[in-house]
């Protein structure tokens, strides 16, 4: 069987471009070499795509040197619609280039311009495939308050939220905060476009409020105010296969230290928080966990994959937290380890989302 060729295409223009090259050091390790040829193509964290070496080992996560793509004067030009799908590249003295026909591009990349469809409108216009997420469901869900909106019109329970723009804020804060005040403690505040807990604070007194606001802010002039829930923080991760629509064993985050799962935890192995999968229930939560996984994903439209995060609370409801179209791929994500731990390797698992682009 003759090869296709693979665009892995990572870094980007959003505050998690590092993460998005750590999760390329990963992918560019694992995918499978008989079955793709490889394109290791960045976005440097000023927009321009470039054509990067096939390094696994240059994008290795490393805390103390978070990698990222630099500019080294290469610059990809993408194919134009109806014609050969052809990729070039302009090289840093000027010559040209052809890398040949490509048939699928992977975008991992994370976060705004990259996990909220516009990269994805971006293929759809050029007619080119690409693997996971389309542009309704990257755009929702990168939107929490319209996440939120769809998830409770398909009847799944979500934390109650007090959406706060940075204007009406800033003109009238007193109605705003009897509204927040009314949520009860705790409740975390977090930009309503961003990921990886970037700009997330938990508030456990009102005088912290004005402080993780502007932390939010800087982030996102929208944000949420959420009501804290009291229980287990449970992950699911979903994959669209040939065979449908299918859930992992759940996984959960568990804080032994730390207030909540922040960006220190999920990335760089901080103390305080053990990633478990698959986590310790009972045959009845995990249908039910699955269930409404997949449910959340039908109900934003999912394409290729997510990870759904919810809450399993005291009560023994589950209420979702959030949904996300590009989960990280780094050697301590809890989407891989989920399906590791359901019998699909990462190898495999690659080789699925790839598949799941090339048939559409």
């Amino acid at each position: 069987m003759d090869k296709q060729t693979v665009v892995v295409l990572f870094g980007g223009r959003s505050s998690e471009h590092s993460i998005s090259s750590a999760t390329a050091g990963g992918v560019l390790q694992a995918i499978d070499r008989d079955r793709y040829d490889v394109i290791p193509v960045g976005i440097t964290r000023e927009g321009a795509f470039v054509l990067e070496a096939d390094d696994p080992a240059k994008f290795a996560l490393d805390a103390a040197h978070l990698p990222e793509v630099v500019d080294n004067g290469s610059r990809v030009l993408w194919p134009e619609p109806g014609g050969t799908r052809t990729l070039r590249v302009v090289q840093a003295d000027g010559a040209l280039a052809d890398l040949g026909p490509i048939d699928v591009v992977l975008p991992i990349l994370h976060g705004t311009h990259g996990e909220d469809g516009t990269i994805q409108g971006y293929f759809d216009t050029l007619e080119v495939p690409y693997a996971g997420g389309g542009v309704l469901d990257s755009a929702v869900c990168m939107d929490k308050h319209f996440m939120k909106v769809v998830l409770e019109s398909a009847g799944i329970a979500v934390s109650p939220w007090v959406t706060i723009r940075r204007a009406a804020w800033t003109r009238d804060a007193a109605p705003l905060r009897a509204q927040i005040e009314a949520l009860g403690l705790p409740v975390f505040v977090k930009p309503a476009r961003a990921g990886s807990s970037v700009g997330v604070s938990k508030v456990d007194a009102l005088d912290e409020l004005d402080a993780a606001l502007e932390i939010a802010f800087a982030e996102d002039e929208k944000v949420l105010v959420e009501t804290g829930i009291s229980g287990r923080e449970i992950e699911v991760a979903i994959l669209e296969s040939a065979d449908g629509v299918r859930a992992s064993l759940p996984g959960e985050i568990v804080l032994t230290e730390r207030g909540f799962y922040d960006f220190e935890g999920k990335y760089l192995g901080g103390d305080g928080v053990d990633v478990v999968c698959p986590a310790e229930l009972s045959d009845s939560q995990i249908a039910a966990i699955q269930d409404v996984g997949i449910r959340a994903f039908e109900a934003v439209d999912g394409r290729g994959l997510a990870r759904v995060d919810m809450f399993l609370a005291d009560t023994g409801d589950l209420v979702v937290n959030e949904l996300n179209t590009m989960p990280g791929f780094t050697p301590i994500s809890m989407f891989p380890k989920c399906w590791v731990a359901s019998g699909l390797s990462y190898g495999d698992l690659i080789s699925e989302l790839i598949e799941a682009g090339l048939r559409r």
